[in-house]
């Protein structure tokens, strides 16, 4: 392949000298908020976005002042497991040199908005100085490794955060510009080249994804990453290896046939010491054969459909030690969260505080992020991200479990996930007004929405009852809106594509049920089919069984549970 056909990305990285670029004097200049367009990539690699205010930016136009520039920062942080010191400092920061505002993210990570260029390397001086970092949380390799929380099983958990933590180690990139970037430690002197040994000079063709679950629950929702591992536990409560799911993947382009949501195939079971070198020759397949020429097709889960299931894994066990086992039985049920209390096999208390949007912030009716800086003054366990924008609170003694009801008493803070089922199934992506991706709004419209839809399943007698929802801002899916039993995908201002039928344990994609439909169409285009629901439902049934059993939605063909979704119906 020529490389006048390769993505101009691909060229970048090229030349950025293992990710440095022109990093260090595009900081240094003071003329500008902004930094130069092939630095906007090659700083996602160092976990950060460039973004401006679009609320403001006709107004600033007008004003002949360039954009308001900013910066989002992503934390890595495996398994979403922060200490109470790195919670604080994260608080801090907020303030020093972000918006106020703490945002908790669907892959269980932190990130601080509203970043000015002069702060960045003071922000990450003071994450390292509590054992954090932004390597690789974005760009083209593995991002933040996911894994269930699991506050009730805490010596499977200690397993799989240990494996999570292993795995993002084992991927990360080699490359010391991180630290001389942002830590000012000098370039080591050396005659031998600098080198990836994993990912090469050109890194990956797109974003790489991973995720560890344990059974019965999927809330890192393993079908959306490229690359999951199942645990398989023992009958003495040990994991004893993982089923391995490739080729998951939300993202599409609206008007593009060729792009489309996917859900992971399982595709063999390998033992808990095999887990490095199947994670790291994953890798390495959609190193060597991803799409270079095209970025809206350089997915891992287009490679395995532009070269086959059967081809891709052929080439995985020849890199590896050994052939993969047969897949291991398992079953997922669920992929929310359970909210309150709980006390885990340890005797350790839990706590699952719903959070709304994933945005820690003080609101002038709910200081949530006053009372959970006076709890992490007082933890004695630690804090775990969910990948459904929420916290659990862990590994908490009785005596501290009291003081921490006192100030949530103090300032009237839910701990019990009393809201409808409804909204604690909620995801949303953060939209407007600082991704310039967005096309319509999304965390900042989806709270009102669902008021609007908790009234209807309120009076269809539906209040508790558990319907995943998701929104997205544009086709991208960062909340993976294609798994939900209700998803929206922005289209355009106050538009949105409007999706059913998800599985309701995130293990089939919902299909699409109205295009471009208004903001004001929404409930009255939802009401009639919650009330079926309500009506016509068999027991125990899901809103997204029901929504294709009852013929409101098309079922996917025979045999296909966990197929692609049609991409004739994707951009219908």
């Amino acid at each position: 392949m020529s490389n006048d056909k390769l993505s101009p990305v691909e060229g970048i990285k090229i030349k950025s000298n293992f990710l440095r670029g022109t990093l260090k004097e595009g900081l240094a200049d003071q003329s500008t908020g902004a930094i130069s367009a092939d630095d906007q990539q090659l700083i996602k690699f160092h976990g950060m976005y460039q973004q401006d205010d679009r609320d403001i930016r006709a107004e600033r136009r007008r004003h002949k002042l360039e954009k308001a520039f900013s910066f989002m920062l992503r934390v890595r942080m495996p398994g979403g497991v922060s200490t109470p010191e790195q919670w604080l400092k994260m608080d801090q920061l907020a303030d020093d040199y972000g918006n106020g505002t703490l945002k908790l993210t669907t892959r269980q990570a932190f990130q601080l908005h509203g970043l000015i260029k002069s702060n960045l390397r003071n922000t990450i001086q003071a994450i390292d100085s509590v054992a954090l970092d932004s390597i690789a949380a974005c760009g083209d390799v593995n991002r933040n490794v996911m894994c269930n929380p699991n506050p009730h099983l805490s010596g499977v958990y200690a397993t799989i955060i240990e494996d999570s933590d292993a795995i993002s180690r084992h991927l990360m990139p080699h490359s010391g510009a991180y630290h001389e970037i942002w830590l000012e430690g000098e370039k080591v002197q050396t005659s031998e080249k600098e080198h990836e040994p994993i990912y090469g000079e050109t890194y990956l063709p797109r974003k790489f994804k991973i995720a560890v679950a344990v059974p019965p629950s999927n809330d890192v929702d393993i079908y959306a990453n490229d690359l999951s591992f199942i645990a398989i536990v023992d009958e003495a409560g040990e994991v004893e290896g993982y089923n391995v799911a490739i080729g998951g993947g939300m993202g599409m382009t609206h008007g593009n046939e060729a792009t489309y949501p996917r859900v992971a195939d399982v595709i063999g079971y390998i033992p808990r010491e095999r887990l490095l070198e199947t994670a790291e020759h994953v890798v390495t397949v959609q190193r060597d054969y991803g799409d270079r020429t095209d970025r809206k097709h350089a997915r891992l889960k287009y490679t395995i459909d532009t070269h086959g299931l059967d081809f891709f894994k052929k080439e995985l066990e020849s890199r590896l030690s050994g052939p993969l086992e047969p897949v291991r039985e398992f079953h997922f049920d669920n992929n929310g969260d359970r909210y309150g209390w709980e006390q885990g096999e340890d005797g350790k208390w839990h706590l699952c505080l719903f959070i709304e949007g994933g945005r820690v912030v003080d609101r002038p009716l709910l200081k949530l992020r006053t009372a959970l800086r006076e709890v992490a003054k007082i933890l004695d366990g630690d804090f775990r991200l969910t990948a459904n924008q929420n916290l659990v609170i862990a590994q908490v003694s009785e005596e501290v479990k009291g003081k921490i009801d006192s100030i949530f008493e103090k300032y009237q803070i839910d701990a019990a996930g009393t809201k409808t089922g409804l909204r604690l199934s909620a995801l949303a992506c953060v939209s407007l007004p600082t991704c310039g991706l967005a096309l319509a709004e999304a965390e900042r419209y989806l709270p009102k929405l669902i008021d609007e839809l908790d009234e209807v399943v309120e009076n269809a007698g539906l209040g508790q009852d558990s319907i995943t929802i998701r929104m997205t801002g544009c086709p991208n899916g960062c909340a993976r809106p294609y798994l939900a039993e209700i998803g929206f995908v922005g289209k355009g201002p106050e538009r949105y594509n409007v999706y059913l039928g998800g599985g309701h344990a995130g293990q089939r994609l919902n299909r699409i049920y109205r295009e471009d439909v208004s903001a004001s169409e929404i409930r009255p285009l939802l009401e009639p089919v919650i009330k079926r629901y309500a009506s016509e439902r068999d027991s125990g049934e899901s809103f997204g069984d029901f929504v294709i059993r009852s013929g409101i939605i098309e079922a996917s063909g025979p045999g296909s549970e966990f197929q692609k979704v049609s991409p004739v119906l994707a951009n219908a």
